[in-house]
């Protein structure tokens, strides 16, 4: 049987709002929408909560999450990336149950309203694809990357370098863009052994704009 975990990472410290992870959002904390989640789906065989927080542990285990580890605090700082956060859940797992993970579902609390069955679907994606190394959900962008800019010292630089001016181009002649959203990663255990949790080969889960929410400021939670 496939064994695949949803990795849901919670640390303490929050810059924009004090304790994101669970402040309360439509009547219970951040966090318990994802765990949520995870738990409506039959693939998932453990649902798991990365977080350095004693506090976070227990409201993760009242809403049916394990914890069987604190994350040690260098792996919780502002500018902690994800592989390492990863990687140290899926050997501590691994070592825990003596049992080889197969995928990993990355649910980023932040990610409260997901269109359904997301794990399904990013499941049937990699599975059919050999060469894939992870999924990732996205949305179509209307800011276009090749009218995007950046400043070198006091003049612009086009965001984009291949296409001569491709800032001049017609609308019409423009590739379909897209803006990683935070719903889902969904990762190929083996693409870990590279020291990355996307790999080379990553897997577009197309989501609508309407789908895309992400809770960043306390405005955000009056949605």
């Amino acid at each position: 049987m496939t064994n695949i975990i949803a990795l849901i990472p919670a640390r303490f410290g929050s810059k924009g709002i004090i304790k994101k992870n669970i402040i309360q959002f439509r009547g219970k904390p951040l966090l318990a929408h994802s765990i949520d989640y995870a738990k409506k789906s039959s693939l998932i065989r453990d649902v798991v909560v990365s977080t350095d927080s004693q506090e976070f542990a227990l409201l993760s285990n009242k809403f049916g999450a394990r914890t069987p580890f604190l994350r040690p605090k260098s792996l919780a700082g502002d500018s902690t990336q994800d592989y390492p956060v990863v990687h140290h859940a899926v050997k501590f797992l691994e070592e825990e149950k003596n049992k080889r993970i197969d995928y990993i579902a990355l649910l980023r609390p932040t990610s409260p309203l997901r269109p359904p069955n997301l794990i399904e679907k990013s499941y049937e994606l990699i599975k059919n694809n050999k060469l894939g190394t992870s999924v990732r959900s996205v949305v179509p962008v209307k800011q276009h990357s090749y009218r995007q800019w950046f400043l070198d010292g006091d003049k612009m630089v086009s965001a984009q370098s291949n296409i001569f001016e491709s800032y001049n181009l017609p609308r019409q002649q423009l590739p379909i863009s897209y803006f990683q959203s935070g719903d889902i990663e969904f990762i190929r255990r083996s693409t870990l052994n590279n020291k990355s949790v996307s790999g080379d080969y990553i897997l577009p889960l197309i989501l609508k704009n309407k789908d895309l929410f992400d809770i960043d400021t306390y405005e955000d939670l009056k949605s």
